[in-house]
Formats: structure tokens, C-alpha cells, sequence
């Protein structure tokens, strides 16, 4: 099955490949060619350095290619769920206890970022919404204990 991910997500993903291969990647190469110039590469810690961020940038590259190839690219803004809440989705939680609001939007595994609001399809709270529609009340098993949650509002933005 092809791992699902929104076009904002594939963009943002390729944007950061290209970085890797433009920017990262050609500077690490130079930063590996100076730290040669200084001798012993046995105890060059610059070097040493140099070679293991170069392996991470390869690791990512090879990552994000793998992970680009093989996923299915979703227009969220031609999804027509109405109120149900299914991948894509801008859902608004209010907390039934707090009445403190969140809001997140339900995208792929690679591409989720709780930072920006992104939660992962896979995650408890995104498959505990899956399914529900606006009004309904969902359940999510938190750290300190069990937390009631309303979905307020779905949306489908691009």
C-alpha cells in the first residue's frame, strides 16, 4: 500500500531534498576536502565530524527519495468529506473539560509535525478521529489519564 501524503507535504519534503542536495551536501563535501588538507585523519575530529553529518545528509536524501517515490499524493482541497473527518482534514478539538481549543490537521507519517499542527495518521488521536463527524465527542488515552475531546470544526483546505 502507498503511504498517503497531502501536495503541501510532498512540496515541503521536496524542498528540503533539494536543500540537502544543493546546499548541505556540496558544503559538507568541501568541509571533508579541507579537514584532509590538515594531516592525520586519525585524530582530525573535523574530519571525523565532517563524514558522520555527510552520512546523516545521504541517509535523509535517501529517505525522503524512497519515501517520494513510493507515496500517493492527495489534493485536500478536492476532498469532499463534508463534516466527516478522514485523512487531509483541518480538525478543530476542543478539550470538554477546558474548553481549550486545538487544532490539527491529519497527513502522513513523514510529513507530520505536532510543532506546525501536523499529526501523523498513525497517531492515537488522529485514528481516534477518523470516521467521526463535527459534533461528535472522541476519547484519547493522554499521559495523565483519559482526556473527552469535541471535534468542533472539519475542514478541507488545500
Amino acid at each position: 500500500m502507498r503511504a498517503p501524503i497531502t501536495m503541501k507535504g510532498a512540496q515541503r519534503l521536496r524542498e528540503e531534498l533539494d536543500q540537502l542536495k544543493s546546499v548541505k551536501r556540496p558544503k559538507v563535501i568541501a568541509a571533508i576536502a579541507e579537514a584532509r588538507e590538515h594531516g592525520d585523519l586519525k585524530e582530525n575530529a573535523e574530519y571525523h565530524a565532517a563524514r558522520e553529518e555527510q552520512g546523516f545528509i545521504e541517509g535523509r536524501i535517501k529517505q525522503l527519495e524512497g519515501e517520494l517515490s513510493h507515496a500517493e499524493i492527495i489534493d485536500v482541497s478536492k476532498l469532499n468529506a463534508g463534516s466527516k473527518v478522514v485523512f487531509g482534514a483541518s480538525v478543530t478539538l476542543a478539550d470538554v473539560e477546558t474548553d481549550e481549543e486545538k487544532k490539527y490537521q491529519i497527513v502522513g507519517d513523514l510529513e507530520a509535525d505536532i510543532k506546525l499542527g501536523l499529526i501523523a495518521i498513525s497517531s492515537p488521536v488522529a485514528r481516534a478521529m477518523i470516521g467521526k463527524l463535527e459534533g461528535d465527542s472522541i476519547t484519547i488515552d493522554a499521559p495523565a489519564g483519559q482526556r473527552e475531546y469535541e471535534i468542533v470544526s472539519v475542514s478541507y483546505a488545500g
